[in-house]
């Protein structure tokens, strides 16, 4: 754990404020929901909650299975970070996503482009993985958006298309309602 220098006092209503640099820096967003945890020491540990991260075994298995189906890299993600990979991109599991992608899935737009065009989105802020093809479609649960699904590729005939489009609106679809059951 690292300390931040930072003391702040607890009102008559039990709250504190986490401060705004903090917030920033973590992504950390009005509303965002934030797991309480404690430990032996007495620490009270705050982490934010991804409601998709505790699927995520069910997210690998169904981005395994995607991969396989389409012969395309997988990528399942929260709001934040990737949480399940499969085809050849497992390394970017746990890794942030990019500012792009953070701001087209809250913007709960679909993306389907090529390397070059404005509208394509790079998946991390280092750019990896390197990939010429990409779909991407915003999981939606309850009216909210909590996060992800990606095809890519590298072959530079392999374009994206109707077929791959469908493909994650409906992966996206089914992990929105696993999550609201």
């Amino acid at each position: 754990m690292k300390a931040t220098g930072i003391v702040r006092r607890i009102d008559d209503l039990g709250r504190i404020v986490i401060p705004k640099e903090i917030r920033r820096t973590l992504r950390i967003r009005e509303s965002d929901p934030l797991e309480i945890f404690t430990d032996r020491e007495g620490e009270i540990i705050l982490k934010k909650y991804s409601p998709i991260g505790e699927m995520s075994s069910f997210a690998k298995q169904y981005a395994e299975s995607l991969a396989q189906v389409s012969g395309q890299m997988t990528l399942i993600s929260d709001r934040d970070q990737f949480i399940a990979a499969a085809g050849g991109c497992k390394a970017l599991v746990g890794k942030g996503i990019s500012k792009a992608l953070e701001a087209a899935i809250e913007g709960r737009e679909s993306v389907l482009a090529v390397k070059g065009d404005r509208n394509f989105i790079e998946m991390t802020e280092e750019g990896e993985p390197e990939c010429l093809n990409e779909a991407i479609c915003p999981i939606i649960c309850e009216g909210d958006v909590i996060g992800s699904v990606a095809l890519l590729n590298n072959e530079a005939r392999g374009k994206m298309g109707e077929v791959e489009q469908k493909l994650i609106q409906s992966a996206a679809g089914f992990l929105g309602r696993q999550m609201e059951q």
